[in-house]
């Protein structure tokens, strides 16, 4: 219970009385303009005759933002075990730049869709033929270390750095990346959820970052830029993620990532000392994860991460989206909605089809439909079975709009 010290409103209200003839409205205008937010009396939404029925003040809820997190991969799924590339795009001019994995064999379903993309970068073009060697050399491993550093990197940054065992960083010239599909990860990559296990022959290895978060966007230390760890992020529990190595044997730091741009930088040296030479399906040795530095032709030195991935078979990834939320309380009282417009419900006569709405009409309940004060339908909103209706009972239905 509220109380109202405000003369002024008391003094409206005494006037009022004085006539001798009192509009509830006014009344209920005067209290609310005195009480708090949270105590007003509602208005506008009285029992309604009609198929229409307009929102009362307390019957919407706006402004709410939710975090949601999804998996990342086609439909929706946390976890890809196969990767395949295409032949027709591997042997274009983008090749020799990137390789495009699909978590489907592009040559057999027309519907598969890449997921992310794979590429070597090196900052003075070794992996790639130098002009002198070919004249209509693109230089792709220089001018893919140029763009993620344009991309990545403050201006005054000249080359990729990984952190090392001694509190310090390493500068790198060479790269590899992994870069999530944009229609993939959307808002961003949820950090602290995604788990790749590399492959190569010393053995299977587990990468994730040291964000330190399970479950949500309300854990980790501050910062967009997460280091890349050897650990795991066990699944399946309520423990935190587990960090096995920091750094190689020789104290180098295996990568970064990027969340908001779904990009993971790998350091090549790192890779080499943990994963060592990668060989194909056919056991064919690639070579090694420090890549070809020779510069007589194109070396497509990202065929190596890609064969590492491939044999590592297993690339778990969330993302994560702030949804604004709007919610809509649709009230059916006792006395509202217990008749049908549906042809059915009444025959040539006009009297009901069911003797027994008579005494007793009821409707079943399946569809709600928001409409804007121009009377135009913008929502729909199915019900999991149909309610029942009638006027011994009283229906509250919560739509709730994401977008």
């Amino acid at each position: 219970m509220a109380q109202i010290n405000d003369p002024n409103v008391t003094a409206q209200i005494a006037s009022l009385a004085n006539t001798g003839v009192v509009d509830t409205d006014q009344i209920v205008a005067l209290l609310n303009t005195a009480l708090p937010a949270g105590q007003q009396i509602a208005v506008g939404a009285g029992v309604t005759t009609g198929i229409y029925k307009r929102f009362g003040e307390f019957d919407k809820v706006n402004a709410k933002v939710e975090v949601v997190t999804t998996g990342l991969w086609t439909s929706d799924e946390g976890q890809i075990n196969n990767f395949f590339t295409s032949s027709t795009q591997a042997a274009a001019t983008s090749g020799k730049y990137y390789y495009n994995i699909y978590s489907y064999n592009p040559q057999i379903s027309a519907s598969a869709e890449v997921e992310f993309a794979i590429a070597y970068g090196h900052v003075d073009s070794s992996g790639s033929a130098t002009l002198d060697v070919d004249t209509n050399s693109t230089l792709a491993t220089k001018a893919t270390y140029a763009q993620y550093k344009s991309i990545l990197l403050d201006p005054t940054d000249s080359k990729f750095s990984f952190p090392n065992s001694g509190g310090t960083e390493d500068d790198s010239n060479g790269l590899y990346v992994i870069n999530i599909a944009r229609n993939r990860y959307r808002e961003s990559m949820d950090a602290g959820n995604w788990e790749l296990n590399l492959s190569g022959s010393n053995g299977n290895f587990t990468f994730i970052d040291d964000s330190g978060k399970k479950f949500g966007d309300n854990f980790g230390k501050a910062g967009r830029v997460f280091n890349i760890v050897e650990g795991t992020l066990n699944v399946g529990t309520q423990l935190e993620a587990t960090i096995t190595n920091q750094y190689d044997a020789n104290g180098k730091g295996f990568g970064l990532f990027y969340p908001d741009r779904g990009i993971m930088v790998f350091n090549p040296t790192a890779l080499q000392t943990k994963l060592g030479n990668i060989h194909d399906e056919n056991g064919n040795l690639i070579g090694g994860m420090s890549g070809s530095h020779a510069t007589g032709s194109e070396q497509y030195n990202h065929k190596r991460l890609y064969y590492a991935v491939k044999k590592g078979a297993d690339f778990d990834a969330r993302r994560t989206e702030n949804v604004s939320t709007q919610h809509f309380f649709v009230r059916a009282t006792n006395r509202e909605f217990n008749y049908s417009n549906n042809p059915t419900y009444i025959d040539t006569n006009g009297d009901f089809t069911e003797a027994t709405f008579e005494t007793d009409p009821q409707t079943y309940i399946t569809t709600v439909g928001l409409y804007n004060d121009s009377n135009e339908l913008v929502a729909v909103a199915k019900t999991s079975q149909p309610i029942v209706k009638s006027f011994d009972k009283e229906v509250l239905i919560k739509v709730k709009l994401s977008f």
